[in-house]
């Protein structure tokens, strides 16, 4: 049940979509669509499958298989169906290359989506950009991804937003001022988002009184938790992802510390609530959507999603479903399949109305996008904020 205040902000958010909604409907034509014919146009997703953030590649792969669906049933890309070509990259790093090549050589491919896990794609630029075949991360917020190579883009905000936002939530609407940050030392997401909460709260007026490292691999967190808690902050952030926070979260609450626990977008999956539980109650994260969104598109898509695979999409389902959808408008637009024409559509997209917010790639190959702040208690998530620059 929605609380009154989730009701008001909903209702905003329901404003700021309509006009784009009813504009992308009226743009639909009203006969069907002519059967896609010829041979498939391939597109590449590059996945996390299985290994440590498993739940984001299958979740972001169940995005973009609907996304090629739901193409396919409007009349496919140039009049050809698009056909969809998953690897497995086991969360592994060293792993990439070998996908990447696997999708460009044997799958011949003409576009990539994925991945999700910011060092992985960094991983897969480099035969990205000897091959010309453009890379579209669905959710790889670091910075430094695009700046990479000029074929690599990304359909989410980057982590200099929303470090930002989280450290502004902390300590304008937490009332925070004494922090203690939890970082996985293995990876280049949480290394980042934490560099950037620590600048912009300290610039706020805060005070970062301990760092603490882990590695994604550890099995338990007693020695972490223990020190941070020596410093007494009124505030943990965890900018790691989903496993690792769910433990350090029990452990903490376990040890005695009652107060809010914020972190980023790496959060966002169904194994969060199955390992903290009750635990997460006082937890905070930013993300790229929430369930609660009243546009009838995304709705329409939780709808079918649930009826598919039993849960409501995570972020990443949304994620992938837009970046999918992003590709094939390009394709379109380019009217052709190559490589470098693919890429300067890419670049071209402009007032995309996806799943995630409406998208415009800027210069530097990023989307500018909406951010919400997430809530949680008894283990669900609720809209606790639509955040709007102050």
């Amino acid at each position: 049940m929605m609380r009154p205040k989730q009701a008001v902000v909903a209702w905003l958010l329901a404003g700021s979509v309509l006009l784009s909604v009813c504009a992308a409907w009226a743009a639909e034509p009203s006969a069907p669509a002519a059967k896609p014919s010829g041979a498939p146009i391939k597109v590449g997703h590059l996945a996390s499958l299985t290994g440590s953030e498993a739940n984001f590649g299958q979740s972001c792969d169940r995005g973009v298989q609907i996304a090629a669906e739901e193409r396919n049933a409007a009349g496919g890309v140039l009049g050809r169906p698009v056909e969809i070509s998953v690897v497995d990259d086991q969360s592994k790093n060293q792993e990439v290359n070998n996908c990447m090549m696997k999708l460009i050589q044997q799958d011949q491919v003409v576009a990539v989506v994925g991945e999700i896990a910011s060092s992985n794609t960094m991983a897969a630029i480099p035969t990205a950009q000897k091959y010309k075949v453009p890379l579209v991360t669905p959710g790889s917020t670091n910075p430094e991804v695009t700046k990479r190579g000029d074929y690599v883009f990304r359909i989410c905000y980057t982590d200099e937003y929303q470090g930002r936002v989280i450290a502004r939530f902390a300590y304008k609407r937490l009332g925070t001022k004494n922090a203690a940050v939890i970082t996985d030392q293995a990876s280049a997401y949480s290394i980042n988002l934490s560099k950037i909460f620590t600048d912009e709260f300290t610039k706020l007026g805060g005070k970062v009184a301990v760092e603490v490292a882990y590695k994604k691999t550890d099995s338990e967190y007693n020695a972490q938790v223990n020190q941070a808690l020596q410093a007494k902050p009124d505030l943990l952030v965890l900018t790691g992802y989903y496993t690792n926070v769910g433990n350090i979260v029990q452990t903490a609450r376990k040890a005695g510390f009652e107060g809010p626990c914020v972190g980023g977008d790496g959060w966002d999956a169904d194994t969060l609530y199955q390992i903290g539980g009750k635990a997460l109650d006082n937890t905070y994260f930013t993300n790229h959507y929430t369930p609660d969104d009243p546009n009838p598109k995304v709705q329409a898509f939780i709808a079918k999603y649930k009826s598919r695979h039993g849960a409501v999409p995570d972020a990443m389902a949304i994620l992938g479903y837009d970046a999918a959808m992003v590709v094939f408008d390009a394709i379109q637009r380019a009217g052709a399949t190559e490589g470098p024409k693919i890429r300067d559509a890419l670049a071209a997209t402009k007032d995309f109305v996806g799943l995630s917010g409406t998208i415009t790639i800027d210069a530097e190959r990023n989307a500018k996008k909406n951010i919400v702040v997430v809530g949680i208690k008894d283990a669900k998530q609720y809209l606790k904020e639509a955040w709007k620059d102050e």
